[in-house]
């Protein structure tokens, strides 16, 4: 009797031990993560946004993005809300990459769609913006400075992601030909112009040059290169049309 008796107080100081243990570890846990809470809360703030990768949008239009909703102030949410979470597209941005290079310190690395130019679409009443293979990643009736505009091509309608519907390869070739040129040549224009014939010429405001057709193209975006700063402050036309490996002759009418 006596034995069993003293195998039941055992049993209980054992529980009352176990239990106790149990207990200790939920505090523990809780402790843990009170402390972890107000490490989060206290030390995790933003104070800096570096921005890598803009172009078309500036620094602090970016900063705005990123920082958009009532919890950004804590960097390790807008860390978290961009790794595991869907945010909100921002347009003529494929995608923003956040890393915390401190607890106060955001990175944003800014990936830009790759657009060369664009072509007004009257049926949806906006810009229809293409990359280097064509293809339409952006409709918006935005205007993007440094892109240049697209006229005389007939292009009733786009669907975003597809290629631009222009029947006339040829031409098609020749617009992404020209757009690349110029872009690669740091000589863009305001705009871009294709005749009924598919001759193309350029606008910079003061000066239009007339490329004619897509013959010789690079060789002749390059010779527009080399003249064009030699232009400055004047008005007038630049003909490169006839521009060939035996024709090398470039005129400048100047405007009177």
């Amino acid at each position: 009797m006596d034995r069993d008796r003293k195998e039941t107080i055992r049993e209980k100081k054992r529980r009352r031990k176990k239990r106790k243990i149990i207990w200790n570890m939920i505090l523990i846990f809780l402790l843990i993560v009170a402390v972890s809470g107000l490490i989060v809360w206290k030390v995790f703030t933003v104070e800096t946004v570096v921005v890598e990768g803009n172009e078309h949008y500036s620094v602090d239009q970016i900063q705005k993005f990123v920082l958009s909703d009532e919890h950004s102030w804590n960097s390790l949410y807008v860390f978290m809300k961009y790794r595991f979470f869907e945010v909100d597209e921002v347009p003529f941005v494929d995608n923003i990459e956040i890393s915390l290079q401190n607890p106060h310190t955001i990175k944003a690395t800014v990936y830009e769609k790759g657009m060369i130019g664009y072509l007004y679409i009257p049926a949806i009443d906006q810009n229809a913006y293409f990359d280097t293979d064509g293809f339409v990643v952006e409709t918006s009736k935005q205007v993007i400075e440094g892109i240049p505009r697209i006229e005389g091509l007939d292009c009733d309608k786009v669907v975003l992601y597809e290629k631009l519907p222009i029947k006339n390869e040829k031409i098609l070739k020749s617009l992404l030909s020209a757009t690349r040129l110029l872009q690669k040549s740091e000589i863009v224009p305001a705009q871009i112009l294709f005749n009924e014939k598919g001759e193309i010429s350029l606008d910079y405001g003061e000066i239009q040059v007339i490329l004619g057709n897509s013959d010789n193209l690079t060789q002749k975006i390059l010779r527009v290169s080399y003249v064009l700063p030699q232009l400055s402050g004047k008005k007038g036309v630049l003909h490169v049309e006839n521009w060939s490996e035996n024709t090398t002759n470039i005129i400048f009418d100047e405007a009177k």
